[in-house]
């Protein structure tokens, strides 16, 4: 199988459930509200369903990216010759290096709600991040991305 440099693009959406909690934020707005009558009682389940939605969409808006030759995830924008080697982590794995093993100076594009993830060290001495650690769905994907993408600038 051959992988292009632009083989890679996930979006980090949140879990379903999260859109249950925010049908049930509005309606804890509309028992609120409920007091002042029915025209503020449902102005509540909308707009506090529709709060709780903006935000669970925005939180889960972050994507992560392999295009023309570098690395996008979130805000971070690295071109992928100044990555080294990728590790893909298991849920046990990432959780250890979300938490204990964690370096302070490190990159992290972290969500809770997804297990696995890919930690890629940084290997230009000019940046004093030490590695990347990128919550994904598909770490063996995005780390086969990286590397065609690294082969293709190579070239």
């Amino acid at each position: 199988m051959q992988l292009s440099a632009t083989s890679y693009d996930e979006r980090l959406t949140a879990p379903r459930s999260w859109w249950l909690i925010s049908f049930l934020v509005g309606l804890s707005m509309a028992l609120i509200l409920l007091p002042f009558g029915t025209l503020p009682m449902l102005g509540g389940l909308v707009g506090g369903t529709a709060v709780a939605a903006v935000a669970a969409s925005s939180y889960g808006s972050q994507r992560i990216r392999v295009v023309g030759g570098s690395l996008i995830a979130g805000e971070a924008k690295i071109p992928v010759t100044a990555l080294g080697e990728a590790h893909v982590l298991d849920p046990e794995e990432a959780r250890a290096w979300r938490t204990y093993k964690a370096d302070t100076r490190a990159f992290l594009l972290l969500r809770a709600y997804i297990p696995t993830a890919l930690r890629v060290e940084v290997t230009d001495p000019e940046d004093p991040t030490p590695y990347l650690y990128l919550s994904t769905r598909e770490p063996e994907r995005l780390a086969a991305a990286i590397e065609a993408a690294r082969t293709a600038a190579a070239s």
